[in-house]
């Protein structure tokens, strides 16, 4: 038996190590393919100003690949403390906590951003199912169907409730929901659209199949706070 377990190992290995460097060479690849639109954003991301580089698409994705290293960071010292004092799960816990705000909030402010006639065009509403999936366009769908990415992948491995396909989807519509209804009040020159709930919500369920391996099925106690003693019997 101990024969066979060793011979499993390397394979096993192998195939994190080949996984790791895919990864690797996929971050490398998006990053070579964004780099000219990044690079014009860069000066004025760097310098703080707003226009040119917090109201941009390409100045927001600098930004946030800028704050990896920093939620890293987070995440290590998240784990660091759960394990200090006796927690579980302690790197997928704190993995799940960072990854839903710097995967979800970068969306939301894109989402959020105020078109050219914000304040004086009145608000629009799409309320006719897939009537909009046309005029969104390939690049306009894989964007919809990230905005609540990262909140479907995470949020069951953080938490228990919401451990099922059907809350998920239920989560991402309602988030959804809330945005939509956020944009058509602020009158942010935005369409108001149905399909964008249905894109939105799909992708919340899509990336919540992709971690079901790591959903948490049983609620636990927080990993950050110790644990109370046992009272002695008797």
């Amino acid at each position: 038996m101990n024969h066979n377990v060793s011979l499993s190992a390397p394979p096993r290995r192998t195939r994190r190590i080949v996984l790791l460097g895919l990864a690797v060479l996929g971050m490398a690849s998006a990053m070579y393919v964004v780099r000219g639109p990044l690079m014009m954003s860069a000066p004025r991301c760097m310098a703080g100003r707003w226009h040119g580089c917090f109201d941009t698409f390409n100045g927001v994705v600098l930004m946030t690949l800028v704050a990896l290293p920093v939620a890293v960071l987070v995440v290590w010292a998240l784990a660091r403390r759960r394990r200090a004092v006796g927690g579980t799960s302690a790197w997928r816990t704190s993995l799940a906590e960072v990854g839903m705000v710097h995967g979800t909030v970068p969306f939301l402010w894109l989402t959020m951003m105020p078109g050219a006639g914000a304040g004086t065009v009145p608000g629009r509403v799409s309320l006719v199912p897939l009537r909009d999936l046309v005029t969104m366009g390939p690049l306009g769908i894989v964007g919809n169907l990230l905005v609540f990415a990262s909140l479907g992948f995470f949020a069951p491995m953080r938490f228990a409730a919401p451990a099922s396909v059907p809350r998920i989807l239920a989560l991402g519509a309602g988030c959804s929901i809330l945005v939509e209804t956020a944009q058509y009040v602020l009158r942010l020159d935005r369409v108001s659209s149905v399909d964008d709930v249905l894109v939105n919500a799909a992708g919340a369920v899509l990336a919540a199949l992709a971690s079901r391996r790591w959903w948490r099925t049983t609620a636990e106690a927080p990993s950050d706070q110790p644990r109370p003693a046992l009272a002695p019997a008797g």
